[in-house]
């Protein structure tokens, strides 16, 4: 499993720095970099942190993924967790985070 940070989308917050259990994060330029994502555990953790869209978690096949991803967008307390498939087809998955941890 492994993750995008996109710089271009990056804002430099550095919260998902702040809460990789694996400490794969880094600052670079005042921005997020990861210098190695096939060592991501896959726990999504700054996936969800990233207010600006600029983190995308690559699907594995195991999961059925092949190829594609996932990113988190906010809108108030709602988080739309967009998945895009390689053949460019979308699903969004809506969760209010005030019930998020009621399961």
């Amino acid at each position: 499993m492994s993750i995008r940070i996109d710089s271009k989308k990056c804002v430099g917050c550095l919260k998902c720095l702040q809460v990789c259990p694996g400490s794969l994060i880094e600052e670079k330029d005042k921005k997020a970099y990861i210098k190695y994502p096939k060592d991501c555990w896959g726990c999504v953790s700054c996936v969800k942190e990233c207010r600006f869209s600029a983190i995308d978690f690559y699907l594995g096949a195991d999961i059925g993924g092949n190829g594609s991803t996932m990113n988190v967008v906010y809108e108030g307390s709602i988080l739309h967790w967009n998945i895009k498939r390689s053949d460019g087809t979308v699903t969004t998955i809506d969760v209010d985070s005030k019930d998020s941890n009621k399961y």
